[in-house]
């Protein structure tokens, strides 16, 4: 699940990044502090190198609160040689993908690339519907599902503007192999 990423000329860039694999659900209640698992914490590194291998330097990480977010997005930092700020935002855990909108319009605006790490289904969700073009390949196996400590990278030619069903360009799409 590659593809050589493209340089970004106009527009903005959106990186998608599904927290790294868990522990097994419990009671629900507990949801929100469930831990990264054993594969997640090795997996969540791999990203965060991915991410600087191929040159992507988001402006701004936006990121669930949740315990697996933040600890995804902590052990995908230490890789990026110029790692932005971290903005944790309550909407964003467990958000569907019109709350995920709201949350990157508000937040996206004079930036030109943003890192959401967040949670299926409502991640995936947005990412199925913003990618109304890119290499064919790329979009069915984005269709098929997004993996945990999953890179989606969608590029908007319009900027933030264009966070609208179908507007992206699907750039890249990446995940540790297992």
């Amino acid at each position: 699940m590659s593809s050589d990423p493209a340089p970004q000329t106009t527009g903005s860039r959106l990186l998608l990044v599904r927290h790294a694999k868990a522990v097994p659900k419990g009671d629900p209640a507990e949801d929100f502090e469930r831990a990264l698992g054993e594969r997640g914490r090795a997996d969540a590194p791999q990203t965060g190198r991915w991410l600087a291998e191929n040159g992507y330097k988001p402006d701004l990480a936006l990121c669930s609160p949740s315990r697996r977010t933040r600890q995804t997005w902590q052990l995908l930092v230490p890789a990026l040689a110029d790692p932005p700020d971290a903005v944790y935002d309550e909407r964003l855990y467990d958000a569907a993908p019109n709350t995920l909108v709201t949350v990157l319009a508000e937040r996206g605006a004079g930036l030109g690339c943003l890192v959401l790490v967040g949670h299926n289904t409502g991640i995936h969700e947005l990412a199925t519907a913003l990618c109304g073009s890119g290499p064919q390949e790329l979009l069915e196996q984005l269709r098929d599902g997004f993996p945990t400590s999953g890179v989606v990278v969608v590029d908007l030619p319009g900027g933030w503007e264009d966070l609208a069903p179908g507007r992206g360009r699907l750039t890249a799409l990446w995940a540790p192999a297992h």
